[in-house]
């Protein structure tokens, strides 16, 4: 299996499955002399770890993670990276295989049980083995990495949208995103949501959600024409998220909606003498470069595939028949992958920051 590398100066290749061993990663590129404790990286780690609440997958994993290279102590006694590749590890201890031994021959219908088997030949039936979003815990390891490399940069992420539920903006306050466990910036709706998602989890099924990622900070110029579009990497980026089915930068599908007065966004001079955009429609990218706006990115996720209610389906032999997915499974995969979408945002401003850098100094 190729492409589990993403990235160009600032490159991750991730390993591991559902239920193997453990899962890791190496980031290669990172510059030399960044200050970089296990905690830094367990902190971020924490907020996408299983088990948090009832609303997400009761899998106790701790995702206790270890630096296994790239670090070095500096003079001062503290630990910095070396610019060699950091190898992360993080031990899996609740695998239960034998949730998945009574469909080991059946296709999951949403899930990648059929088109693994179709490219491969052969498939880890166990939790879906690579195709799980367990492997992202590592892009999360990744993110609190590639946050250090660039400056002055905040990126925050919150679920604006649970099913036909959307937040109401005029509400919105990110300082609240971890103060529940739904991740959501508009506290009027954190009730209602739970509410609506206990009954979907108590009758066995799931529902989708919407993702919003804001990055703050980002310095002007970032990006590259034609083929290395800052809002091209961060699609890509996004769409390698499981159960990811969409996404858009700024007014995104919204702005076929719009005439040109109202979408282009325009321009003065602030009182500090720079350009100040006097809306952000563009999501904080022209032309595939960052305007020094605020990057805003919103992605879909599917409802989880695993639901109690009887589906039909095929096996590997070719003959028709149902499934009930057991085990411990989101009723809302979007909840866990807010940390993840803000890792995401996180390596691609990491990679085309070192790339704007060795072209332009």
């Amino acid at each position: 299996m190729s492409h589990n590398t993403f990235g160009h100066l600032f490159r991750i290749t991730t390993w591991g499955e559902s239920h193997g061993p453990a899962i890791g990663c190496v980031v290669d590129g990172c510059p030399p002399g960044i200050p970089l404790t296990v905690e830094e990286i367990q902190r971020d780690l924490d907020r996408r770890r299983p088990g948090q609440s009832r609303f997400t997958t009761q899998r106790r994993e701790p995702d206790s993670v270890e630096i296994q290279s790239g670090v070095f102590d500096d003079s001062g006694g503290g630990q910095v990276t070396t610019g060699t590749p950091i190898g992360l590890v993080i031990r899996n201890t609740d695998q239960r295989s034998k949730d998945y031994g009574d469909i080991a021959a059946k296709f999951r219908p949403g899930h990648a049980d059929f088109t693994y088997e179709a490219k491969y030949g052969l498939r880890d039936y166990r939790g879906g083995g690579r195709s799980s979003a367990r492997e992202t815990a590592m892009r999360v390891a990744a993110g609190a990495i590639a946050r250090k490399v660039v400056p002055g940069v905040r990126i925050r992420a919150g679920l604006v949208q649970m099913g036909p539920h959307r937040i109401d903006r005029s509400r919105l306050d990110w300082s609240t995103v971890d103060d529940n466990p739904l991740f959501c910036p508009d506290p009027g709706s954190v009730e209602p949501w739970s509410d609506y998602l206990d009954e979907i989890r108590k009758n066995g099924s799931s529902i989708g959600a919407v993702i919003e990622v804001v990055a703050k900070g980002v310095p002007a110029g970032l990006g590259a024409p034609i083929y290395g579009k800052l809002d091209q990497d961060l699609a890509s980026a996004m769409m390698s998220i499981n159960a990811v089915k969409g996404v858009e930068i700024g007014e995104g599908m919204a702005a076929a909606e719009l005439t040109g007065e109202e979408n282009a966004d325009e321009i003065r001079i602030g009182a500090d003498g720079k350009p100040l955009f006097l809306s952000n429609h563009a999501g904080g990218i022209l032309g595939g470069l960052s305007t020094g706006q605020e990057i805003v990115c919103r992605f879909s996720v599917k409802p989880t595939s695993s639901i109690l209610s009887p589906r039909k389906t095929i096996d590997r032999h070719g003959n028709e028949t149902d499934i009930v997915t057991k085990g411990r499974h989101d009723p809302c995969v979007g909840i866990r992958a807010v940390p993840v979408g803000e890792a995401m945002m996180a390596l691609v401003l990491a990679d085309h920051f070192l790339r704007h850098r060795g072209q332009c100094g």
